[in-house]
Parts: C-alpha cells; sequence; structure tokens
C-alpha cells in the first residue's frame, strides 16, 4: 500500500488521487475499496477514519469495533435517481471482510444460531 493511491496514512487529498494510473482505480473509476485496519485491541472501540473538508471545516471521524472499512467515493453512479455525480461524494462503512466467509485467514463473519452479533459504530461530526 505504501507509495499507492490507497495509502492514506497521512492526510492527503481524495480527488487528486482519482485519476492515478493504478488498475484498480481505474476499474472502479474512483474507491470502492476495503481497507483492513490496524487494531490496537480485540473489542474495543477505535478510531478508523478521518474526514476533513478545508474549505468548509466540516469533520467527520469513524470509529468502530469492526476490523475494515469500505471506502466508497461514488466512481459509477448513473442516471437515475437525479443527475449523475460520480465522485462528489464518500460513504465509510465499517465492516467484516468481503469474501470472509470463504477465507479461514479473515476474521470470521458467520453467525450460527444462538450467538449474539454484537459491533459498534460511531460517527462524530464537528468544526475545525
Amino acid at each position: 500500500m505504501s507509495g499507492t493511491p490507497f495509502d492514506f496514512r497521512e492526510p492527503s487529498g481524495i480527488g487528486a488521487r482519482y485519476d492515478a494510473a493504478d488498475p484498480q482505480l481505474a476499474i472502479a473509476g474512483a474507491f470502492d475499496h476495503n481497507f483492513v485496519l490496524d487494531r490496537k485491541t480485540k473489542d474495543g472501540l477505535e478510531p478508523a477514519a478521518r474526514l476533513c473538508d478545508p474549505a468548509s471545516g466540516r469533520v467527520v471521524e469513524v470509529s468502530t469495533t469492526l476490523p475494515g472499512l469500505q471506502f466508497f467515493s461514488n466512481g459509477m453512479l448513473k442516471e437515475g435517481l437525479g443527475p449523475p455525480a460520480p465522485r462528489r461524494g464518500v460513504a465509510l462503512e465499517a465492516q467484516h471482510f468481503p469474501d470472509a466467509p470463504n477465507q479461514p485467514a479473515f476474521p470470521s463473519a458467520i453467525l450460527r444460531p444462538g450467538e449474539v452479533y454484537a459491533e459498534r459504530i460511531a460517527y462524530r461530526f464537528s468544526l475545525e
């Protein structure tokens, strides 16, 4: 991930990365990728992402107990629900890893009868 358009460990603009020469970005037209979170605890709520808009000062912070974060930035919105607006929005979706039921090395996403599913996601909105 280091040195790629997917390296968001340091603050950086999203839009400047859309047209980077990367086959994954070319397929999706923008970001639609699951990021593995560097969790420090097994069960605690931990920071996952922080987005800010320098022009307005708006900030959103996401914390979760889940192992992954899907980052979607709308590369292929089509006609139908209003005018197309590719790359004009983002979604941060805390989740288990895609294909987890088929990947034994991934954290399990299987819920068996009688088990309780309990995860937490917290969104914090503020102004800088």
